[in-house]
């Protein structure tokens, strides 16, 4: 008969612990949240990326840059050009209707001759007209005095050419009698390459045209 050898602790059986299985449901929300995650940071990375390129862009638009001697790119910042483009027509607009319409016997050459460097064809058009009419000869004639006393004009600077219409108030003095009047001209403004002393805004009048004059009375 076979006698055991083995001690009494080796008879006793093992037991084996089962590693338990999470939850599926645990294991999808876990997952869920990751994707959604993944999602939004990559939908905030996108829009924090095309902020950042629209800022820069409107930097870019609103700086001009210059190299310096030493090569470095130095930035200027530009006024507004829109608002500075209004000033330039207004500004260009008064100075044409005062050389055109104020004028006297002694300085009516020297401001017509700056008047048409400030327009097209259609200025000395009707320049010629007026000369062809008498109306400088009986400036001469008469020593007329006629004085430029108002200018407004309203402007459309969206698209080019700009639009404008202006309203020139002035008065001719006839020595014993001065009447006003109230004249009304339309046309549009192009860019032209500036010009010192002659065109210093670089604009250039076209289409222009006395669209309405009356006569303002006086009490």
């Amino acid at each position: 008969m076979l006698k055991l050898n083995k001690s009494s602790k080796d008879l006793k059986p093992k037991i084996y612990m089962k590693t338990p299985y999470k939850n599926i449901y645990s294991v999808l929300k876990l997952n869920r949240f990751i994707v959604l995650a993944v999602v939004i940071g990559a939908v905030l990375t996108c829009i924090v990326s095309v902020l950042m390129v629209i800022k820069l862009h409107n930097e870019t638009v609103n700086n001009a840059f210059v190299v310096n001697t030493d090569g470095s790119v130095i930035p200027l910042k530009m006024v507004k050009q829109q608002e500075n483009l209004e000033v330039e027509i207004l500004s260009h607009l008064e100075l044409f209707h005062t050389y055109f319409y104020h004028i006297d016997a002694s300085n009516y050459e020297k401001h017509l001759e700056k008047a048409l460097w400030l327009g097209n064809s259609s200025v000395d058009a009707l320049y010629r007209q007026k000369k062809a009419d008498g109306v400088y000869n009986r400036l001469l004639q008469y020593s007329l005095v006629q004085k430029v006393l108002k200018i407004e004009s309203k402007i459309d600077v969206q698209h080019e050419p700009y639009r404008f219409e202006t309203t020139t108030v002035f008065e001719i003095n006839r020595g014993t009698v001065t009447d006003t009047y109230e004249l009304m001209t339309t046309g549009n403004l192009i860019k032209v390459d500036r010009n010192f002393p002659k065109n210093t805004h670089g604009l250039l009048i076209t289409n222009f045209f006395e669209s309405t004059l009356r006569k303002i009375e006086t009490q």
